[in-house]
């Protein structure tokens, strides 16, 4: 019992981070129609800046501050104008292959201007574990539940409790009705993309102290949060985050009683098994998103 309850927490958390970016994907799609296959490597190079602004001096928390900005002006605002209001008015299609495109500009720019090699990064929880109710669990386990939590719930009250997050919530259900009640919609739609930089640094101070600072780092944390993203519900924040979960649970459930070798198929598996039986995600919606 004590090793399903750690193998659990320890689920958990890696599902919280898979769900940090699951959510981007969700975010960005009921606010623009987008869909950025590029979110793995919006994990990926916030891990590369923190890393620059350390060996610059920085202490942790103030590269991941410095990170918070430069993501915001770079994945956020500038992947907003550049690549997707370019291209959005051209259909859906056309900006998947051009952030496609960018997921493999992005990998390569940082192999070759950076480093191919595997780099070590801090975690910003202590090392160690301690044991509660004798189910031994690491700090860095509760840390980035904590965390994810936080950031989480944080967003929650901010998209619910907020006029500009139930402005944005507007946009997202019916972009002109929301112009004709006079909601800025370029204003909130940006917010998404400024929303989701921020939610894509999170996961990398999260995820690369386990995973490393690897140019193709992006590549698993991208195809699982976009899995997560349609197991829950691709038009449902919350199923992003129960589809995280449900990932990062199961992925540790399989490694430890199964093989560690299926446990990179979980994610697919899952998404297989969903799809079939309930194409919208578990907790999706059948209707189509109005543009």
């Amino acid at each position: 019992m004590g090793d399903l309850l750690q193998l659990l927490v320890s689920g958990i958390a890696t599902g919280a981070i898979y769900a940090l970016a699951a959510l981007g994907f969700t975010l960005l799609w009921q606010a623009s129609g987008t869909i950025n296959f590029a979110q793995g490597e919006f994990v990926m190079l916030p891990a590369f800046a923190m890393l620059s602004f350390l060996a610059l001096g920085a202490p942790l928390w103030l590269a991941f501050l410095m990170t918070c900005a430069v993501a915001m002006l770079l994945l956020g605002y500038g992947f907003k104008r550049l690549v997707v209001d370019p291209l959005i008015r051209h259909g859906v299609i056309p900006l998947v292959i051009a952030t496609l495109g960018l997921s493999v500009l992005l990998k390569t720019s940082i192999r070759a201007g950076y480093s191919a090699e595997a780099h070590q990064f801090s975690s910003p929880f202590p090392a160690g574990v301690f044991s509660i109710a004798g189910v031994t669990v690491s700090y860095a386990d509760v840390g980035t539940l904590l965390m994810a939590g936080i950031i989480v719930v944080a967003l929650q009250m901010f998209v619910t409790r907020t006029l500009t997050g139930r402005a944005m919530q507007a946009v997202a259900q019916n972009p002109e009705a929301a112009r004709v009640l006079g909601i800025n919609v370029g204003k909130m739609v940006l917010y998404t993309f400024l929303i989701n930089a921020l939610l894509a640094v999170v996961a990398a101070l999260l995820v690369t102290p386990a995973y490393l600072a690897k140019f193709d780092m992006g590549d698993s944390i991208g195809l699982k949060a976009f899995l997560a993203a349609i197991i829950g519900g691709f038009n449902q924040t919350r199923g992003a985050l129960l589809g995280g979960i449900l990932i990062g649970v199961l992925e540790n459930l399989v490694g430890f009683y199964v093989s560690p070798a299926y446990k990179e198929g979980v994610a697919l598996m899952l998404f297989l098994v969903v799809i079939l039986f309930r194409p919208e995600g578990i907790l999706g919606r059948a209707e189509e998103r109005k543009v």
